[in-house]
């Protein structure tokens, strides 16, 4: 099954038009993007999205988020008066295909990609930094906050690797002394991210934790992991995979009856997992969540709740995940318009400089609430939240927790 969307001027050029007429702005020219007076060339920007694939439970509201900026914005005017034209396509989690789209998207004259996963970002990565386009994606790998190695990735959220580290600085405290931790992740790039970088850190701090990891089998129960981790005797259970397989873990748990605690990293941290597991399966579970949920009804969700009920709907419904593909195609649209601001010709080039020194204030949805760029760090934030599941909501133990907090 392939999604396929074209968000573009054609929806919006109504209201753009007003807009724009309104300012005494409206022009015709549709030359490549300067930034000038008077043009108003769409915007090209590829997406690589998962909604049919592995990972496609908690890709959908995600892409979704990042089509309901673009169509929040285009009919605001879009950026300085140019239309996003984003070309946004579902990869269904397959690297292959994702080169393939990337290829498209360069052909088609993007100045800049929206991707999903670690995989897939890691494999482009080379070819984005020879290309020249600024990249962000979902996936917060810490080797992508390196310019030296990704010059052109930029990573808007803390990394899976700091996920790790406060996680495990929490079940430290928590457990007051001596504790098992098993590690169950996502058999992928994407699981493997903050493994070694746990266990290092464990080392480095002295924390007296038992560690050890369990890629995750795809069958239907994780009885048969669970039975490993208790032979472990491991008490808490950090998981580095999406909703629905964290979700079975939770559903295990009590159907076993066993004296476990899940600490979910960002892609099981969510409204979802609550939902599949069941609220009871699920009550007292914790998560490591750098973007704030619907329920923290923190500022910055305020103009997303207000666009999605003007469409019949709202952030309760759409979730956290929507939230987080909003704010880092915000991110990105920042870069673009200080790129316009500066003059010149909007390239790859000339956002990528303007992405190192923006700094985006996200209302508190996004780790400290501000995410910002260096030419030395594609790190925009480190601070994340610590929640846990009370009654079927996820409750804020902890507001930006870093790694040294």
């Amino acid at each position: 099954m392939k999604f396929s969307t074209r968000i573009a001027a054609v929806a919006t050029t109504a209201a753009a038009a007003l807009a724009l007429s309104a300012c005494g702005g409206a022009a015709t020219d549709t030359s490549p993007g300067d930034g000038g007076s008077g043009d108003t060339a769409p915007i090209k920007i590829g997406i690589i999205a998962d909604r049919t694939g592995a990972t496609g439970d908690v890709g959908t509201p995600y892409n979704d988020g990042m089509l309901g900026y673009i169509d929040w914005i285009n009919a605001k005017g879009g950026i300085k008066g140019h239309q996003i034209d984003a070309d946004s396509n579902d990869y269904a989690y397959l690297v292959p295909r994702a080169e393939e789209l990337y290829k498209k998207y360069v052909n088609d004259g993007a100045v800049a990609i929206q991707g999903w996963g670690t995989g897939d970002s890691e494999a482009l990565r080379t070819k984005v930094a020879a290309d020249k386009l600024p990249f962000m994606s979902a996936s917060y790998a810490e080797p992508l906050t390196d310019p030296k190695q990704s010059a052109y990735n930029f990573v808007v959220a803390p990394t899976y690797s700091d996920q790790m580290r406060v996680a495990l600085n929490w079940i430290a405290k928590d457990a007051g002394g001596k504790a098992e931790v098993a590690v169950f992740h996502n058999d992928s790039p994407f699981g493997l991210a903050p493994v070694a970088d746990g266990q290092k850190w464990v080392t480095e701090k002295g924390l007296n934790l038992g560690y050890k990891a369990y890629p995750m089998p795809k069958t239907p129960n994780q009885v048969g992991l669970l039975t490993q981790a208790k032979s472990q005797g491991a008490k808490y259970i950090v998981i580095q995979n999406v909703s629905s397989p964290a979700a079975q873990v939770a559903k295990d748990i009590k159907a076993q009856g066993l004296d476990m605690k899940i600490v979910c990293l960002n892609w099981c941290s969510d409204e979802l997992f609550i939902k599949t597991a069941g609220a009871d399966n699920a009550e007292g579970h914790v998560m490591v969540q750098p973007f704030a949920p619907p329920t923290a009804e923190k500022p910055g969700h305020k103009v997303i709740d207000d666009y999605l009920k003007s469409k019949g709907s709202s952030l309760a419904d759409k979730g956290l995940h929507y939230a987080q593909g909003w704010y880092t195609m915000d991110v990105m649209a920042k870069g673009i318009e200080k790129a316009l601001d500066a003059g010149g010709e909007l390239t790859g080039e000339s956002i990528k400089k303007a992405l190192e020194s923006v700094s985006v204030d996200t209302g508190g949805v996004v780790g400290a609430g501000t995410v910002s760029f260096t030419a030395d760090s594609h790190r925009g934030s480190t601070g994340t939240g610590i929640y846990e599941v009370k009654a079927g909501q996820m409750v804020e133990l902890a507001a930006n927790q870093t790694p040294e907090s």
